[in-house]
Order: C-alpha cells, then structure tokens, then sequence
C-alpha cells in the first residue's frame, strides 16, 4: 500500500469514526431511560425514519419526521422543549441530533440503539 492509499484510508476511517461520535450537547439515553420520559407530554418525541419503517413498527408516543425532512419540518417543533429522537440504530437519530443542535435546539436526547434496542 502506498502513502496516498493508506492516507485516504485513514481519512475515511476518522471520517466514519466522527460520524458515529456523539454530538456535543446531546444527552445520550437507553431504551430504558426512554420508558421514563414516555409519559412526559412536554417532551416532542421524533422518530427519523422513513414512513414505511415507522408504521412497521413505533412507539405510539413519537412522531415521524424523516431524516430528510428534518430541517424542513423544524419549524413545527419547539426550540425551547426537550427533543427526544429515535431511528432504528441510533445513527440516523445522531445525525439528526447534530441537525437539531446546529438549528438552535437547547435540549436534545439521544436514543442509543434506537428502536433495536427497544425490542
């Protein structure tokens, strides 16, 4: 392998190591640390799935607002309430984390494992 190949390769390696990183500012929570915020009705629950895996299967609080569409569709939430987001892993949901982080949003709460995990 010569320099070049093995610094793109180690460039893509940090590139997919920061992806997966945790944003700053955004609490990070289980799925059993999730069953305790349920019946909170001042939280927004957002799930960033797309529509056909969100009817497959969801918790009844959440609301379905892709990923894609996130930024968009911001304006219908509340900067100044908690945001707990949900994906299937905790990827899209971290991505969407860094989304609602980078719009203003001051509190946000990560599902690690996502909707994996609550089963």
């Amino acid at each position: 392998m010569d320099l070049t190949t093995g610094a793109i390769i180690a460039a893509f390696v940090l590139l997919l190591v920061w992806r997966m990183m945790p944003t700053k500012g955004v609490k990070q929570i289980t799925t059993a640390d999730l069953k305790n915020y349920l019946s909170n009705t001042d939280i927004q629950f957002i799930d960033v799935r797309t529509p056909g895996e969100f009817k497959g299967n969801h918790i009844r609080q959440f609301k379905n607002i892709p990923l894609h569409q996130l930024e968009q569709k911001s304006s219908t939430l509340s900067k100044d309430k908690d945001v707990i987001v949900i994906c299937q892993s905790g990827m899209r949901s971290n991505n969407a984390s860094k989304v609602l982080k980078k719009l203003g949003f001051k509190s946000i709460l990560n599902v690690k494992g996502g909707m994996s995990a609550w089963y």
